[in-house]
């Protein structure tokens, strides 16, 4: 008992700290999710207008009061400095901004407009609620479409999940891909447009 109180405190801290290192950041892939599939279907006018910063007015910035100390900014102050900085080191920000990404989003969004959106117009195709592109219903499809149409729906369908393949890896954890693949399956859903069809968990489909 006496060996074990007698272990420093630091030395403790800094296995909390190991333990926490590691987490799924939902929030940050919530956002990365939504900023690639606005890229994809959504129109050019609204993305700017979203991307605009919001400024009170007058021009003055809203007052951030300030916080009250962190458990960082004690462990600085014990001198554990060291500690501190590896864990900040190791909060993940989802990045989609490599090569093979943007090249599988500029390739889904041009099909997206060429071939796939008339037929969400047309409620014909919906989002599916494993992060894929679904045909709800083929009788809407021109029959000299519809070959055509399905081919582009499973190239949509294989760069989907490629694109949360790749996510996963590109941020030095493949093992998040199937909580990537949920995020973006449900922020596909999300920003359908008004009249479009998606699926719900129970593989219903409902329209927007």
């Amino acid at each position: 008992m006496r060996r074990w109180m007698g272990i420093p405190v630091a030395a403790v801290m800094l296995s909390a700290c190991v333990t926490i290192n590691v987490y799924f950041p939902a929030a940050e892939a919530k956002e990365a999710a939504r900023e690639f599939v606005e890229k994809v279907i959504g129109d050019e006018a609204q993305q700017q207008e979203q991307s605009k910063p919001q400024d009170k007015p007058g021009g003055q910035s809203a007052y951030v009061p300030a916080s009250q100390p962190t458990l960082a900014s004690r462990i600085d102050w014990l001198g554990l400095v060291g500690i501190g900085s590896a864990h900040a080191q190791d909060q993940p920000d989802i990045t989609i901004k490599t090569p093979a990404i943007q090249a599988i989003q500029s390739r889904m969004g041009s099909r997206f407009d060429s071939q796939l959106r008339a037929h969400f117009d047309s409620g014909a195709l919906g989002f599916a609620n494993d992060g894929t592109i679904a045909v709800r219903d083929a009788a809407k499809i021109p029959l000299p479409q519809r070959v055509a149409v399905n081919q582009a729906v499973a190239d949509q369908g294989r760069d989907a999940k490629a694109v949360y393949r790749e996510i996963a890896v590109a941020n030095n954890h493949p093992e998040w891909e199937q909580q990537i693949r949920a995020v973006f399956a449900r922020q596909w859903i999300d920003s359908a447009r008004p009249g479009w069809w998606v699926q719900d968990a129970g593989g219903g489909w409902r329209q927007k």
